[in-house]
């Protein structure tokens, strides 16, 4: 049985306007496993994520890391590119490394290893304007793999990209996961997505947010086009999809964008001549 990456117990969070963002949530992600975070806005679910990236604090409760841990090697891909129009993609995937004070000589071979890895190949010196919805999504997730992170949140990535790019990026993201073993906790809107990626699904309700339902996923990987029409995805999609109405959820509003720790880096930095 593998062991828990990471662990939250009894975890609730408040904020200043007294909104229950979570109220005594419970859950475990286990090492290696690729956990969707499926639910309507306001659920709670980017702020699971924003506490496991230590960007906010819970009112109670507790999270625990593997081995006793407190910090836990991670890397954040949120929901905006957000990539800084007047560097290139070489430059973009570069912030990270940047603020850790490594130097640009040093950082060099990481880079294009990593953008490889998405296959951004040939693009290190195209501008953000150059590139389509898609590849600049491939940037920022190159941009957050350049640190060899373990644990990986992804907070809706994939959201504002068309059907078919989005299905591309999905069948690249679980080819990356089973080639480096991360550990995913992954937010969508999207029942299809979810059950597309996950070895499990976690479905949340708001008002307060909470953990209502965990559907295990067991589909063999690697995932195919075959699977997504077979019959038992349209079971676990109808699953999920009762667990949800069981709630009175909904899925059509869409999420709003979180506030970006990356993007205040980038302000720190911004040519003041742009």
């Amino acid at each position: 049985m593998t062991h828990a990456a990471v662990t939250l117990t009894d975890v609730s969070k408040i904020y200043a306007n007294g909104t229950i963002a979570l109220q005594n949530l419970n859950l475990s992600v286990r090492q290696g496993e690729f956990v969707s975070l499926l639910g309507p806005s306001g659920c709670g679910k980017s702020t699971v994520l924003r506490l496991l990236a230590g960007l906010g604090q819970m009112n109670s409760g507790q999270i625990e890391w593997s081995g006793g841990q407190n910090q836990q090697k991670l890397a954040f891909v949120f929901q905006e590119a957000a990539l800084m129009p007047w560097a290139t993609v070489q430059e973009n995937v570069y912030l990270p490394l940047k603020l850790a004070g490594i130097s640009p000589r040093a950082a060099a071979s990481t880079i294009a290893e990593t953008l490889e890895l998405v296959d951004l190949q040939g693009c290190e010196r195209s501008y953000p304007r150059e590139l389509s919805g898609g590849m600049k999504m491939r940037v920022s997730i190159a941009r957050a793999l350049v640190t060899h992170p373990e644990l990986l949140l992804m907070d809706e990535p994939f959201g504002a990209l068309d059907e078919m790019t989005r299905s591309r990026l999905n069948s690249d993201l679980l080819h990356l996961w089973s080639q480096k073993h991360w550990t995913v906790v992954f937010v969508t809107h999207n029942i299809y997505e979810a059950v597309y990626l996950s070895s499990r699904v976690v479905v949340m309700a708001a008002r307060p947010g909470r953990v209502v339902a965990e559907v295990p996923i067991e589909a063999a990987y690697p995932r195919t086009e075959e699977f997504r029409t077979s019959p038992l995805f349209n079971t676990y999609c109808r699953q999920i999809s009762q667990a949800l109405s069981q709630t009175g959820a909904s899925l059509d509003t869409p999420l709003s964008a979180p506030v970006l720790e990356i993007a205040i880096a980038i302000q720190k930095h911004r040519d003041p001549e742009t």
